[in-house]
C-alpha cells in the first residue's frame, strides 16, 4: 500500500458494515467505517491509530477483500449499471487526479467536480481536467490518465 493511494470499500466491505457477518474486532470495524474513497492511506492510518487499531489494519481489510484501491474498483465500474455508483467512482477518480497532479492549483477544478450532478456533467469536465494535468505533468501522462478513466467508465 502506498501512502498516497486512495482506498474504498468493496461490495463485501459495504455488506460487512450492514451485516457484521465476519464479526470484526471493534477497532478493525471502526477502521473499515473510515474508508470512504476520499482519504489516502496515510490519512487513514493516522485516524486508525487514534482508534487503537493494529498497524496493519488496512492490510487486513484488504486481504479480506473488504477494501481495495479506488483505481481497482474503478476498473470494475464498467460492469456496474447503477448510475450513482458510476458517478461516485468517476468523481472519486477525478478528485484524486486533482489532488495528486494539481495540488492547490486544482482548487477551482475540484469545486467544478463537486458541482457536477451526474456522470454526463463529469464526463463533460474530463477534457478540461486532462488539459490541466497536461499543463502540470505533461501531455503523455494526461492522455494516459484520461484513457484509463474512460476505459474504466466504458
Amino acid at each position: 500500500m502506498r501512502a498516497d493511494e486512495v482506498y474504498a470499500k468493496t461490495d463485501a466491505g459495504r455488506e460487512e458494515i450492514e451485516t457484521r457477518a465476519r464479526k470484526l474486532p471493534p477497532a478493525l470495524r471502526s477502521t473499515l467505517l473510515l474508508v470512504d474513497g476520499r482519504r489516502n492511506i496515510a490519512q487513514l492510518l493516522g485516524l486508525a491509530s487514534g482508534l487503537h487499531a493494529p498497524p496493519d489494519a488496512l492490510a487486513q481489510l484488504a486481504e479480506q477483500g473488504l477494501i481495495a484501491p479506488l483505481a481497482q474498483i474503478a476498473e470494475a465500474a464498467a460492469a456496474w449499471s447503477d448510475a450513482a455508483d458510476r458517478y461516485r467512482v468517476l468523481s472519486g477518480l477525478m478528485s484524486e487526479a486533482v489532488r495528486q497532479h494539481l495540488g492547490l492549483r486544482g482548487y477551482f477544478m475540484q469545486l467544478k467536480i463537486e458541482r457536477c450532478n451526474d456522470t454526463d456533467e463529469l464526463s463533460a469536465l474530463l477534457p478540461e481536467l486532462t488539459a490541466a494535468i497536461a499543463k502540470s505533468k505533461g501531455v503523455p501522462s494526461a492522455q494516459q490518465w484520461e484513457r484509463g478513466v474512460r476505459a474504466a467508465m466504458a
